[in-house]
């Protein structure tokens, strides 16, 4: 159970810290905080690996067909990288939705656990990348003092890096232990799903030869199908078209392309093919959809 005194600490601070609505950076390379004065509608966002602690308010998060709802007492943990949809559904300018985001640096990570090898590794078995759980007390606590250097900037060099630590202790021997292995261990098929995935993600317009995915990172074609849908809700075609259309958008928003060329450097070669799969996917057409939206912080920011 979280002390009422340690939840409301956490929202004085974070509020302090985040002044104005959307995502705000941190002189600490791995911690940044959110802010939402107003509930929103779905938006496409992409997330990171890592975790976050609603402090005030409630979020809603969409993958594939899974929808989750987080807030106060909840740890929001993301094992990798994701194009999902995420939304606010309880905020007010007197009382905003406040969040507190945590990037997990995978080559830290892994520095650590050579150090300290984990003691029971748990189940093979795939789960999902993203997942809500129940925030325990000494996480809570390791945040705080966290956010707390903040105001002793000269501490940051020496002390971020051992509250660090700390956090990786505390995910790794709570609840998310197995999920943040899964992910982390070369020989898990979380990590070989996490391979597969940011192979898409860097190639995202290159056509997609499953067989040739499959075989760089060991895994039968079968096998990638069922551990990549069971990670992110969804098959590696799916993943590169969520991708391919996310970024199409942010060229039209962004850089002001026009539809056609956007959809070719993306990775499309027909034109009407690229107008059919973003309005199926966004509910409308390039340009009605470009005209209506501007990206705010909150479409370029992980989920806080």
């Amino acid at each position: 159970m979280i002390h009422q005194e340690q939840w409301q600490q956490l929202v004085a601070m974070i509020a302090r810290h985040a002044q104005q609505d959307g995502r705000t950076a941190s002189a600490i390379d791995f911690l940044s905080f959110g802010r939402s004065s107003h509930p929103s509608s779905l938006a496409h966002i992409a997330s990171w690996a890592g975790f976050a602690l609603m402090a005030q308010g409630q979020k809603a998060l969409r993958m594939g067909d899974d929808v989750m709802h987080y807030g106060p007492g909840d740890l929001l943990l993301v094992t990798m990288d994701m194009p999902v949809q995420s939304c606010v559904v309880l905020a007010t300018p007197e009382k905003p939705c406040l969040g507190v985001g945590i990037t997990i640096n995978e080559a830290r990570l892994l520095r650590y656990l050579e150090h300290f090898p984990p003691q029971q590794i748990g189940s093979a078995a795939p789960e999902r990348s993203i997942t809500v759980h129940k925030v325990a007390p000494p996480l809570v606590d390791a945040v705080i003092r966290l956010v707390a250097l903040l105001d002793q900037p000269q501490d940051i060099a020496a002390l971020a890096p051992l509250i660090e630590q700390e956090i990786f202790y505390r995910l790794l021997t709570g609840p998310e232990g197995p999920r943040i292995l899964n992910m982390a261990l070369t020989e898990r098929p979380g990590n070989k799903v996490a391979r597969a995935a940011r192979w898409l993600r860097e190639n995202f317009h290159q056509p997609l030869k499953v067989d040739q995915l499959a075989s760089s990172v060991g895994m039968s074609i079968s096998s990638l199908h069922h551990h990549f849908k069971a990670v992110t809700a969804m098959t590696p075609m799916q993943y590169q078209k969520q991708l391919r259309l996310n970024e199409a958008r942010r060229l039209m928003m962004i850089e002001k392309l026009d539809a056609g060329t956007a959809g070719y450097r993306v990775g499309y070669q027909s034109a009407s093919q690229f107008s059919r799969e973003y309005s199926r996917f966004y509910g409308q057409s390039p340009a009605r959809d470009v005209r209506k939206m501007a990206v705010g912080p909150e479409g370029l920011s992980p989920p806080q």
